[in-house]
């Protein structure tokens, strides 16, 4: 999320000078490591579905992989898991717009991430008589796009109010700034 802001916020308001390429290139390594804590998580979780013996626990699981809403839970590992991979090469990690395309389409995922968990959680009980399949309403759909406009609202009231940029870090970026040196 902070580089989907960050790279539109940095070219918009001319801020390439203080947030550098150094500075995404970290953050793109920051989600290419959470990208692969995600993997760990999610292979766990499938490995201790079949190792419990739980049919259950079991059924959920191919449940995601291959119920009626299948295309969900494969999107978020494709989102969440397999194209972070990308980050491991230099060339996409310092190309801007990719970086930013990457970053989009992970929070993509993300959002997947809480439909697989929500939906499919609950489309299934343990009685057959209250199997359905969910199909969003104009409320849910206005609600989605409602907390949207709220955070970017907000978002941009700090950027228009608050300094995007702390005073303290401008200072230790300046060529003369001796840090931790101050004479008292």
């Amino acid at each position: 999320m902070v580089l989907t802001l960050a790279i539109p916020i940095r070219a918009a308001y001319g801020l390439q000078d203080f947030i550098t390429m150094k500075h995404l290139n970290v953050m793109a390594k920051v989600m290419l490591a959470t990208g692969l804590i995600v993997a760990y998580g999610y292979s766990i979780e499938a490995f201790m579905a079949w190792y419990s013996g739980n049919h259950y626990e079991r059924f959920m699981l191919l449940n995601r992989m291959t119920g009626p809403y299948w295309w969900s839970y494969w999107g978020l590992i494709l989102t969440n898991v397999l194209i972070p991979q990308l980050l491991w090469f230099e060339r996409f990690r310092t190309n801007v717009f990719v970086l930013w395309a990457l970053s989009i389409v992970i929070n993509v995922g993300m959002w997947l991430e809480r439909f697989v968990i929500i939906v499919t959680s609950l489309h299934r009980d343990f009685l057959p008589s209250s199997w359905g399949m969910y199909v969003p309403t104009f409320w849910d759909w206005s609600t989605y796009i409602g907390t949207i406009g709220l955070f970017l609202t907000l978002l941009f009231l700090f950027i228009r109010f608050l300094p995007m940029i702390a005073i303290f870090e401008m200072r230790t970026m300046l060529p003369a700034a001796k840090v931790g040196k101050e004479k008292h």
